[in-house]
């Protein structure tokens, strides 16, 4: 059991040691909560207007005549 233990330790540190030293993004201080960066912007774009029903069916009305 303790073979196993040892094992996993020493993976680990070879894996942060190969991630750290191949330019990896490691960041090893927790979970983030910035509340004013990292969000999409496209939630808070500005909306157009839906198209009215007078506009839909304005073409429509001249293509039959």
């Amino acid at each position: 059991m303790w073979k196993l233990v040892v094992g996993f330790i020493a993976f680990a540190a070879l894996a942060l040691f190969i991630l750290t030293k191949s330019g990896g993004n490691i960041d090893l201080t927790g979970e983030k909560h910035d509340v004013a960066g990292g969000h999409d912007t496209a939630a808070s774009a500005p909306v157009e207007p839906a198209a009215s029903a007078a506009s839909v069916a304005a073409p429509a009305s001249a293509a039959s005549q």
